[in-house]
């Protein structure tokens, strides 16, 4: 019968098809990219609004003239 040697070679290849772990690692490797890239693009948009946040004080230091004293809250 051909279609019954055709069904267990198909039968066999779903098997060893099914028991293959060669692609779990390139998953494995994927999702641990996509988490320490999520954790960059965190970090770099932090540190952007501190960045920020530094420049707009440097440039209320300077528009205000005052060198070495206060301003406010600032410590120019």
């Amino acid at each position: 019968m051909v279609t019954g040697e055709i069904g267990v070679k198909d039968m066999t290849f779903f098997k060893n098809l099914w028991n293959d772990q060669s692609g779990a690692s390139a998953a494995e490797y994927a999702l641990i990219l996509a988490i320490v890239g999520t954790g960059i693009a965190i970090a770099a948009w932090n540190l952007g609004d501190a960045v920020s946040g530094a420049m707009n004080n440097a440039k209320d230091c300077i528009a205000s003239g005052s060198g070495a004293q206060a301003v406010g809250d600032l410590d120019c």
